[in-house]
C-alpha cells in the first residue's frame, strides 16, 4: 500500500505509539497480550494525562505495525489520505471469515464504513489500490466496488480490519471498522465465461492448425488420357524414380476404360516397359534380403557372446556358492549372493528363450517354392548319414577288439588257475570275483553290441526310404516342368485364336494343369486307396450331389453358384454357398467348371459331366 512520502515511521513495539494510536480512535489502549497499558486513560477525552493530542495528519508522523508472523510477511501501516486516516488492526484478533473467491472475480464487498462516509472517500480509499470501474453504495454502512483487473482485489483485501477515521473527529459517525470480502457479481461471470470460451476457441483453431501442419499432403490428382499424356507416360514408366506414380496413372487408365483400337499399342509398349522393371526389383529385393541375414548373423553372433558372458557370471556365483567359500561369508553377503544368482539365472534363461524361439522361426520361414534347397537339405542329410553309418561301424570294430582282448585275459585267468594250486581260500574268492566280473563285463559288451547292430539297420533303412524319397521329389519336379512348358506353348496360340476359341484353349489348358497337378499330389502322397479320404463325408452331402445333380442334368449349359444355392436355399436356408462350392470342386469327375462370356460378361458355370466321368474313373 502506498503511504505519504514524507511520513516518519516507527516500531510498533513501542507501547506508548500503540498507545497514543488507540487514543486518538477513542479506544482503550490494549497490548499485544490484551492488557491495558495506560492505567490513567480517560477515555471521554480519548487522550492520556499529561500529553497533548497527536494529530494523524501532521506530516512527518507515521506508525509501522508490529513485526507480523512468519507466514503473513507483509507490514501494516497507518495509511494517511486527504479526508481520513486508516489505522492498521490488533494482530491478536484473529482474521474474518471469507468466503470463496468466485471465479473471475472483480467486484469486493466492503461494510463498516463511516455513517457519514461518501462516495468520494470510497474513490480516495479504493483508488489507491486500482482503476475502479463502478461504486454501488448503499444507504446503510456498506458498498460494493467492481475494479478494472483482477489483481486489484488482491490489493483491496488487505485494507479489511482497517480503523477508518474522518479528518481528526472522534465522533462515532466518522468512524469505522472496514471489512473487505469478495462479491458476486453477473458481469465478472459473464466476462469470465467469455473469456473462457474465447480462449477455448483459440486452442480449437491452434489444435486445428497443428492437424492441418501433421496432416499428410493429399496426392495430385490423375490427368486425363491424351496422345501427348500418353507418350510422355510411355517414358516415365521406363525411369526407375518416376516408375511408382507412373504404373498408379497407367492403372487408372486402364481402369476408366481408355483404351481402344487406335491406342492398343501404346498401352501395350507401357505394360511391357512395366514388365521390365520386375527384374529390378527382384534383384533389390535379394539385395535387401541379403543385408537382413547378415543383420541376422551379427546379431546371433551378438547374442551368443551375451550368453557366454551370463554362462561366466553364473559359473562365478555357483563356485561361490560351495562350501569352501561360503563359509566365509556373512549372513547378509550370503543373501545377497543368493538373490543375484537368482537374478541371473533368470536373465539367462529369458534370453536363452528367445534365442531359441528365434531359431525356431527360421527354421518355420522356409518356403514350400524352394525345392532346391530342400533338395540340398536332403543331400546333407544323406552325407550325414552315411557318416553316422561309418561312426558307428568304426565303433563296433573297436568294441570287437575289447571282447577278443577280455576273452584272452579270462582264459590267461584261468590257465593260471589251473597250473597253480590255491593255497589260500582269500586268494580262490578274489580269483572267482575277479572272473564275475569279467563275465559281467563280457555280457554288457555283448548286449551294447547287439543294440549298436540293431541302430545301424535302422539308420540304413532310413538312408533308403532318404533316396527314394529324393527320387520321388525328382520326378514330381520333373513333371511339374513339363506341364509349366506345356502351358507357356500354348499361351501365344490362344491369342491369336477367336473369343470363342481363346474360351477352349484355356479350358484345355486348366484342364491339362489341373490333371497334372492332380497326378502331381496323388503321386506326392503316396497313400493307398484305402486310406484316401472320400469326398462324400455324410449323408446330407450324397443328398446335396444328387439335387445338384438331377438340377444341372436339366440345364445343360450349366449355372452358376449362385443361381444353384438360390435353388438349394429353398429346400434348406442354413446351406452356405462356400460348402456347396466346396462339394462340387471334392467331385471333380462328376461336377466341372467352365468359363462362358467375354470381357465383361465373363461367367463361372458349373456342369454335370458324370456320364463322361464314369468312363474315364
Amino acid at each position: 500500500m502506498t503511504m505519504a512520502p514524507n511520513s516518519m515511521t516507527m516500531a510498533m513495539s513501542d507501547p506508548g505509539a500503540w498507545a497514543a494510536a488507540m487514543s486518538n480512535l477513542g479506544l482503550p489502549p490494549i497490548s499485544m497480550t490484551g492488557q491495558q497499558l495506560m492505567p490513567d486513560f480517560d477515555p471521554s477525552l480519548g487522550l492520556m494525562a499529561g500529553i497533548g493530542p497527536i494529530n494523524p495528519m501532521m506530516p512527518g508522523l507515521g506508525l509501522v505495525p508490529p513485526s507480523l508472523s512468519q507466514d503473513a510477511q507483509l507490514l501494516q501501516e497507518i495509511i494517511h489520505c486527504k479526508s481520513c486516516t486508516l489505522f492498521p488492526p490488533n494482530p491478536n484478533i484473529p482474521p474474518p471469515a471469507m468466503r470463496e473467491r468466485p471465479p473471475g472475480c472483480k467486484t469486493v464487498f466492503v461494510g463498516g464504513l463511516p455513517e457519514n462516509s461518501t462516495e468520494q472517500l470510497i474513490v480516495e480509499v479504493f483508488g489507491q489500490c486500482g482503476d475502479i470501474a463502478a461504486i454501488r453504495k448503499s444507504k446503510k454502512n456498506f458498498c460494493h466496488i467492481r475494479f478494472a483487473e483482477e489483481f486489484t482485489v488482491d490489493k483491496a483485501l488487505l485494507l479489511s480490519g482497517y480503523h477508518i477515521r474522518l479528518g481528526s473527529s472522534t465522533d462515532k459517525k466518522d468512524t469505522g471498522r472496514l471489512h473487505v470480502d469478495f462479491a458476486q457479481a453477473r458481469d465478472d461471470l459473464y466476462e469470465w465465461e467469455c473469456r473462457q470460451r474465447m480462449f477455448a476457441r483459440e486452442m480449437r483453431h491452434r489444435r486445428k492448425i497443428e492437424e492441418d501442419l501433421l496432416r499428410p499432403p493429399s496426392p495430385p490428382p490423375i490427368v486425363h488420357f491424351s496422345e501427348h499424356e500418353c507418350c510422355e507416360l510411355g517414358d516415365k514408366i521406363k525411369d526407375d524414380s518416376k516408375f511408382p506414380e507412373a504404373v498408379r496413372v497407367l492403372l487408372t487408365w486402364l481402369e476408366r476404360g481408355e483404351v481402344n483400337r487406335r491406342n492398343a499399342n501404346n498401352f501395350y509398349s507401357m505394360i511391357q516397359s512395366s514388365n521390365g522393371h520386375i527384374r529390378r526389383l527382384m534383384t533389390e529385393k535379394s539385395q535387401h534380403e541379403k543385408e537382413m541375414e547378415e543383420a541376422k548373423d551379427k546379431f546371433k553372433t551378438v547374442m551368443a557372446a551375451i550368453l557366454a558372458q551370463f554362462e561366466q557370471i553364473v559359473s562365478v556365483f555357483h563356485a561361490a556358492s560351495k562350501q569352501k567359500a561360503w563359509d566365509h561369508f556373512s549372513k547378509a553377503q550370503r543373501k545377497n549372493l543368493d538373490m543375484w544368482r537368482k537374478q541371473v539365472e533368470e536373465i539367462r534363461n529369458m534370453h536363452n528363450e528367445h534365442l531359441m524361439g528365434i531359431r525356431g522361426e527360421e527354421e518355420m520361414d522356409m518356403s514350400d517354392d524352394d525345392i532346391e534347397d530342400s533338395s540340398a537339405n536332403s543331400k546333407a542329410s544323406e552325407d550325414s548319414g552315411v557318416s553316422q553309418a561309418e561312426a558307428l561301424k568304426e565303433e563296433n570294430d573297436s568294441l570287437r577288439c575289447q571282447l577278443d582282448g577280455y576273452r584272452n585275459e579270462v582264459e590267461l585267468l584261468k590257465q593260471e588257475q589251473g597250473k597253480n594250486q590255491p593255497i589260500r581260500s582269500e586268494e580262490d574268492n578274489t580269483h572267482s570275483q575277479q572272473l564275475s566280473f569279467l563275465q559281467q563285463a563280457l555280457q554288457g559288451m555283448q548286449k551294447q553290441l547287439l543294440r549298436l547292430r540293431d541302430e545301424l539297420k535302422e539308420r540304413e533303412t532310413d538312408l533308403e526310404k532318404t533316396v527314394e524319397d529324393k527320387q520321388q521329389l525328382k520326378n514330381q519336379i520333373h513333371n511339374l516342368k513339363d506341364t509349366l512348358q506345356t502351358t507357356h506353348s500354348l499361351q501365344p496360340e490362344t491369342l491369336k485364336r477367336d473369343d470363342r476359341g481363346s474360351e477352349q484353349s484355356a479350358n484345355q489348358v486348366s484342364d491339362v494343369t489341373a490333371s497334372a497337378v492332380v497326378s502331381c499330389s496323388q503321386e506326392k502322397e503316396g497313400l493307398p486307396e484305402k486310406n484316401r479320404p472320400t469326398p462324400v463325408r455324410s449323408e446330407r452331402d450324397a443328398l446335396l450331389v444328387g439335387i445338384i445333380s438331377t438340377f444341372l442334368n436339366v440345364h445343360p449349359f450349366g449355372a452358376s453358384i449362385e443361381y444353384i444355392c438360390s435353388y438349394l436355399q429353398r429346400l434348406d436356408t442354413k446351406i452356405n454357398p462356400g460348402e456347396v462350392e466346396a462339394l462340387l470342386s471334392r467331385l471333380p469327375c462328376t461336377f466341372k467348371q467352365e468359363l462362358t462370356g467375354v470381357g465383361a460378361s465373363l461367367e463361372k458355370r458349373w456342369n454335370f459331366c458324370g456320364f463322361q466321368g464314369i468312363k474315364s474313373t
